[in-house]
């Protein structure tokens, strides 16, 4: 009897818990709205006591006091032994795993290892007139090799209204699209198709989850890795050995 009640006190006790911080959290949201007027998208509690993390709609992460009148920009750590945790990163790469996760494999163009032979998958923003771009998918057939799979989005760095944009639609609505991408970042002229595409939401995606040049890597975990890395050295990152 005497743990069945310690049980239910701690029950009630994590329920009132909750209970005071989502209303906290709509006291904050409130406040946020009424003195800052900012394009709030996430009030969540910090790690931190005291503190609120608060996500605007372009990704940026603040933290406020619970009056919702000063913020702090910059990440969050946490002393463990004699090391700090970055608890920004940590909630950064969550975000970009599941913003990522959320893009149907269909709309992507994939390299995929021989069956049997995957390990893990990176997903790479990519522009067809990017030098390095070019160099990481010279690297395809290793990295495939080494059973790592390679997941295409599209990011035309020069922006919607470029030749870039304008290739790499071509490349998505080709019959093959796996060879049309190839043939064109070996600078070889494809074929001007046009069709419903993805590249506009993959765009928008991609300054969603940090990217700000090409190509821009991410891994399962969520991690960006910015730039080029050749296919041993990013089996490493991986934690593949090269020799797999």
């Amino acid at each position: 009897m005497k743990i069945q009640m310690m049980v239910w006190f701690s029950s009630a006790l994590l329920s009132l818990t909750a209970m005071a911080d989502s209303d906290a959290v709509d006291a904050v949201r409130f406040a946020l709205q009424e003195n800052s007027k900012l394009p709030v998208e996430e009030v969540t509690v910090s790690q931190m006591p005291g503190l609120y993390e608060v996500v605007l709609s372009d990704g940026t992460v603040l933290f406020t006091d619970q009056s919702g009148t000063y913020f702090i920009v910059g990440d969050l750590y946490q002393a463990t032994g004699r090391s700090l945790v970055n608890l920004s990163d940590a909630r950064r790469n969550d975000q970009r795993k599941k913003l990522i996760a959320a893009i149907d494999e269909s709309e992507m163009v994939v390299f995929s290892p021989e069956p049997g032979m995957k390990k893990t998958a990176i997903t790479v923003f990519t522009d067809i007139d990017c030098g390095y771009c070019r160099k990481l998918h010279q690297e395809v057939p290793e990295l495939n090799r080494l059973g790592i799979e390679v997941r295409y989005l599209a990011y035309p760095r020069a922006g919607l209204e470029s030749e870039s944009y304008d290739k790499i639609v071509s490349a998505w609505c080709a019959d093959d699209q796996r060879s049309a991408l190839t043939r064109a970042k070996t600078g070889k002229k494809i074929e001007s198709r046009d069709c419903k595409n993805p590249v506009a939401q993959h765009y928008a995606l991609g300054g969603a989850v940090g990217v700000t040049g090409t190509p821009s890597i991410i891994f399962e975990d969520g991690r960006l890795l910015p730039g080029y890395l050749p296919a041993e050295r990013l089996a490493q990152q991986l934690g593949i050995a090269s020799g797999s």
